[in-house]
C-alpha cells in the first residue's frame, strides 16, 4: 500500500507531527537563544524600544521554551500556538514590518510563515500522536474554532504586550 499524502494516515499521523516538530523545535531553539544569555537579550529588547527589558528577555526565553514544547509533545495546541502567533506579532510589530517583506533585509517573512504554521496547526489539530489526543482534548475544539482561538489570543497578547512596553526607540 502506497503511502499518500492523502491518506487519513498522513493528514491525521505524520502532517501534524512534522509540524510539530518544526514549529515547536524553532520556539525551543530561540528560547534557549535567549535564555543563554538573559544580559545580553535585554540589552536588545532595551535597544528596540522595550521597557523592563529584562523582564522582556525572561519572559521572552520562558513563552518560546514553554510553547515549543507543548508544540511538540501536542499538548495544548490551540493555546501553545497563541503564544507562537503573539510572540511573533510582538516581533513582527517591534522589528520587521518596517523593513519590508523579505528576512533577509530584516522583514516580516520569517515572522509571517511562522505564525501562519501556527495557525494551521491549531486548525488541523495536533494529530493522533499527541498528548492532546491521548486525553481527547483534541475534540473539545477544533478546526476553524481551534484556529481562530490561537491567531485571536495571539494577536491579543502581541497587541497587549507591545501596547504596554513597548515604544519605538527614541519615544520613551
Amino acid at each position: 500500500m502506497a503511502f499518500r499524502t492523502t491518506s487519513p494516515n498522513y493528514r491525521d499521523t505524520l502532517a501534524p507531527l512534522l509540524l510539530r516538530g518544526l514549529i515547536g523545535g524553532t520556539m525551543i531553539a530561540h528560547g534557549l537563544k535567549h535564555g543563554r544569555s538573559i544580559d545580553g537579550t535585554a540589552g536588545w529588547f532595551d535597544a528596540i524600544g522595550f521597557r523592563r527589558p529584562r523582564l522582556q528577555a525572561q519572559a521572552s526565553a520562558g513563552v518560546e521554551v514553554g510553547a515549543g514544547a507543548a508544540l511538540i509533545a501536542g499538548v495544548g495546541t490551540p493555546l501553545a500556538a497563541a503564544a507562537v502567533v503573539g510572540t511573533m506579532g510582538v516581533a513582527a510589530r517591534a522589528v520587521h514590518i518596517p523593513n519590508g517583506f523579505f528576512i533577509t533585509s530584516e522583514g516580516w517573512e520569517y515572522v509571517a510563515t511562522v505564525a501562519a504554521a501556527a495557525m494551521t496547526l491549531a486548525g488541523m489539530g495536533p494529530g493522533s500522536l499527541s498528548v492532546d489526543r491521548a486525553l481527547g482534548w483534541d475534540s473539545r475544539i477544533h478546526g476553524g474554532k481551534a484556529a481562530a482561538l490561537a491567531t485571536g489570543l495571539g494577536v491579543g497578547a502581541a497587541y497587549l504586550q507591545t501596547a504596554l512596553f513597548y515604544r519605538k526607540p527614541g519615544n520613551n
